[in-house]
């Protein structure tokens, strides 16, 4: 299989297990995405992704010109959010968003999500999740903003978009729709928490230990 049917295949599955567990919430809407090269991304065409086929994605580079195929006039305001990020983050691989009903909410509340749920280290994260200020869907306004968050803040790999949604970036498509899972879990425990009387920090040194302890596991063995 070719790199790109192979990366076709992945975002297919991916929008599939998006739907059944609920982080697209109930319109079904996301966008996904995946590198290609260092200046060409492979990006659903439409806004709906319930029945991706071969003929769902585009194929554009990272300044913004479509190689092959066709973007709906709604999504190709959003083609720069993307590759704003692939070319700020060399490291990412794969970029996903969606209106995740509980990472929404706090985004809805213009409040970061804390690094309270341990989790969310195991993917590197170390910083909580910022809020990006409102401004239209893909304005230079709101790419600015995101992309000031992922170029001063390195402990993260999402960013909340105020009352519209949450953008999650990863080493590869498949590990950035785990990370929106684990994401969305942890938004929806931090408000359980919150009702019997909030969440607690983790300790200080918490993510040092836990690499510390993944370099064990990973000497061991090898």
């Amino acid at each position: 299989m070719t790199q790109i049917g192979q990366a076709k295949k992945e975002l297919i599955q991916i929008a599939t297990t998006l739907k059944q567990t609920g982080l697209m919430f109930r319109g079904n809407h996301a966008n996904l995405s995946a590198r290609l090269d260092p200046v060409t991304m492979i990006m659903t065409r439409g806004g709906n992704v319930d029945h991706l086929d071969e003929d769902s994605f585009a194929i554009i580079r990272t300044d913004g010109t479509i190689l092959e195929g066709e973007v709906m006039p709604a999504q190709a305001e959003i083609i720069q959010m993307h590759a704003a990020v692939y070319k700020a983050r060399q490291s990412v691989g794969g970029i996903i968003h969606t209106h995740a009903p509980h990472a929404t909410a706090f985004a809805l509340a213009h409040e970061e999500i804390p690094i309270v749920y341990e989790p969310l280290m195991r993917f590197g994260i170390t910083e909580a999740i910022p809020v990006i200020a409102w401004a239209p869907r893909g304005s230079d306004a709101s790419v600015m903003g995101i992309i000031d968050a992922v170029n001063t803040k390195p402990g993260i790999a999402a960013v909340l978009l105020a009352n519209h949604g949450v953008l999650a970036f990863g080493k590869s498509p498949t590990e950035t729709a785990q990370l929106l899972a684990t994401l969305d879990e942890a938004a929806e425990l931090i408000l359980q928490a919150r009702l019997i009387g909030g969440e607690k920090p983790l300790p200080s040194q918490a993510f040092e230990q836990i690499e510390e302890r993944k370099r064990e596991f990973e000497t061991a063995n090898a």
